[in-house]
């Protein structure tokens, strides 16, 4: 679903800033290769993830869900000198070709790959997270979002995208749609949730930020 008219996303691409040559490269390239490239992060959210990591200055980045990259690179802009970005990736099969773009965006040395399940990779993670950013599956959000919060301090900043799912989380839910249910739970419980203070934001397919108090 498209929340603003075609033209208006245009007019919005068009007055925001501009998509960097390598992320348009890894969009080009993500379309002619990858399985699923509607899932790549985008020029408006991915310019949005930019700027709100540049406006944190995280040291620390935490990432679920990879994908192709593009969300890594952009929030790796803001990173502080000498930072880190830590990003996991279930589908090992996309390793080499996020590698190639982490180095080639001049970010490589300070992007962390980790293949596997998050839900594992995070308890071991022994860094407390200025900035994270969930987009993973859907039907783990609250356990992603348990996982992390372990690894935040106040005034850590926590994303969650995907949070309106096409519009699908206020229509009738059917009982075999386990993603928009859980969606539909998580936001209810950000909502209530007195260890963050959360708005969703109708960027994209909804970005929910949540900082942590």
């Amino acid at each position: 679903m498209h929340f603003l008219s075609e033209s208006l996303e245009n007019y919005i691409n068009n007055n925001s800033e501009t998509e960097p040559d390598i992320l348009r490269e890894l969009t080009r390239e993500t379309h002619l290769k990858v399985v699923q490239p509607r899932m790549i992060t985008g020029h408006f959210q991915g310019r949005v993830l930019s700027l709100l990591s540049k406006i944190i200055s995280p040291k620390h980045i935490l990432e679920i869900g990879t994908y192709t990259g593009y969300s890594a690179i952009s929030l790796a802009e803001g990173l502080k000198e000498n930072g880190a970005l830590h990003t996991i990736e279930i589908n090992e099969e996309l390793y080499k070709m996020q590698r190639k773009y982490f180095d080639k965006s001049g970010f490589g040395s300070m992007i962390k790959q980790h293949t596997g399940d998050a839900l594992d990779i995070v308890p071991k993670l022994d860094i407390y997270f200025d900035l994270i950013f969930i987009d993973a599956q859907k039907i783990n959000y609250d356990a992603y979002f348990e996982a992390v919060i372990k690894k935040t301090k106040p005034g850590s900043v926590i994303l969650s995208d995907n949070v309106l799912w096409s519009g699908k989380v206020i229509e009738p839910v059917s009982n075999s749609d386990k993603a928009t249910a859980a969606l539909i739970a998580y936001n209810q419980k950000l909502k209530n949730d007195p260890r963050v203070e959360t708005v969703i934001l109708p960027v994209r397919d909804g970005l929910t930020l949540s900082r942590v108090v």
